[in-house]
């Protein structure tokens, strides 16, 4: 622990005599006996490099690495450059926290900045802030800031991704907001239901795009209808996609939202991740969390500094309308990475190839029965429905390396297909897949 307790025991002795105290036992001397532990903590004796490597290596071995994967459903398997984790990697980003001392913290305030500027250019939108915890959470602190004085009630797409729905109805409790849930027809948002039910009263509606059958939904005509009723359109999308679909900005949203991970961060068990954010200018001091803002200094150089904190609970204290008091610096800095090696044409690329693919796997797939569940278009993944077991078709893929797709129910199988999935991987599954049937 030597490296953690900078001062020495000429120092502690030091700063206790200074306080009036000889030792430690007279500086804790009001602490009843009784309470206090005595002799050595019940725990293992330290081990050596060598056994720690060893016992880590003993329980990284339960794990099943799968060579190919075809499951999706909120968290997605990218080809990641090796300049991300080089430049993550290093220390002086890796011990990193919130930069309040803008004057000593130029440098992860200025990765951070970029982070927003690209985010606000793939969504399209006039503001992101700086990131929040994932994509879930963004999903929730949107819907909130969309509330107004006579507008509390929030209109949901059935078809957002389960998670997020349950965080939505979590903070939506919490803040006294109404939830209503938007059915699905087709495979893609009820366009009539919110025609129907979007009022007065509606302080948004929230879609996603591709929603979580990997759907793409109507969302201009979705945005008209909102903005008719007076309410704000929020979408949800997958960063990737952006690379050949028109921006959430292009279709009317006012709010873009969704989860980073796709862009550079690997799967690693569910996180960490980060959730983005942007908005319209109208919006932006609704924004929750932080926002990194460039300026001047007296000498006219640029600076970067945290700006427009309104909403958060250290500013505004009960009267704040989010808790949200961080950032995820580390996951935003490996997205800005990410953005700036594969560029707008990399991007592009990448999304072409998610699609392409997995429309080759869908066409394949329906030659053997398993046919797509909805006539659709889709990004990059598909629901398929077939008269063998989910779980057997899955099981069997399992026994030879595959991670198949995601299981709806004993008939339909959830699939994604994204640029690190080859030809020949995609052909073996469904050649296994055809034996089973």
């Amino acid at each position: 622990m030597g490296k953690y307790i900078p001062n020495t025991e000429a120092e502690q002795k030091a700063m206790l005599s200074e306080i009036g105290f000889s030792s430690f036992d007279d500086l804790f001397a009001h602490v009843p006996k009784e309470v206090k532990l005595t002799g050595e903590l019940d725990i293992p004796s330290g081990l050596s490099e060598l056994e720690v490597r060893r016992d880590m290596t003993s329980l990284a071995e339960k794990n099943k690495i799968f060579s190919t994967i075809f499951r999706g459903a909120g968290a997605y398997k990218h080809f990641i450059p090796s300049i991300v984790k080089s430049v993550i990697s290093k220390e002086n980003f890796l011990t990193s926290y919130t930069p309040y001392q803008a004057e000593t913290s130029q440098g992860v305030l200025q990765s951070i900045y970029e982070y927003q500027t690209m985010i606000a250019d793939i969504t399209g939108m006039d503001v992101s802030n700086a990131s929040i915890y994932d994509g879930a959470s963004a999903a929730a602190e949107a819907v909130a800031m969309c509330r107004e004085r006579k507008r509390s009630k929030a209109l949901i797409s059935s078809l957002v991704h389960p998670d997020t729905i349950s965080t939505i109805k979590t903070y939506c409790h919490g803040n006294g907001m109404e939830v209503e849930m938007i059915p699905e027809k087709d495979g893609v948002t009820d366009v009539e239901y919110i025609k129907a039910h979007a009022d007065a009263a509606t302080a948004c509606v929230f879609v996603q795009h591709p929603n979580y059958y990997g759907n793409f939904e109507a969302a201009k005509e979705i945005a008209d209808i909102t903005h008719e009723a007076g309410a704000k359109y929020v979408m949800s999308v997958n960063p990737i996609s952006l690379g050949i679909v028109k921006t959430p900005r292009e279709y009317g949203a006012d709010v873009a939202v969704g989860d980073g991970q796709p862009l550079g961060l690997s799967i690693a068990f569910g996180g960490p991740y980060l959730g983005f954010m942007a908005c319209t200018d109208d919006l932006k001091r609704n924004l929750p969390g932080r926002i990194v803002g460039q300026t001047e200094d007296k000498q006219g150089r640029t600076g970067y500094v945290l700006t427009l904190q309104a909403r958060e609970q250290h500013i505004r204290r009960e009267k704040a309308s989010s808790n949200v008091c961080s950032n995820q610096a580390l996951c935003a800095l490996a997205v800005g990475v990410y953005l700036a090696a594969v560029g707008k044409e990399g991007l592009k690329e990448v999304a072409t190839l998610c699609t392409s693919k997995a429309h080759y796997m869908a066409k394949e797939l329906e030659k053997i029965g398993f046919k797509p569940e909805y006539k659709a278009d889709f990004f990059h993944e598909f629901v398929t429905t077939s008269e063998v077991s989910s779980e057997k078709a899955l099981k069997a893929l399992e026994e030879n390396g595959i991670l198949g797709g995601y299981p709806l129910d004993d008939k339909r199988i959830l699939w994604c297909c994204t640029e690190v999935n080859g030809k020949c991987c995609i052909d073996r599954a469904v050649s296994i897949l055809k034996e089973v049937k």
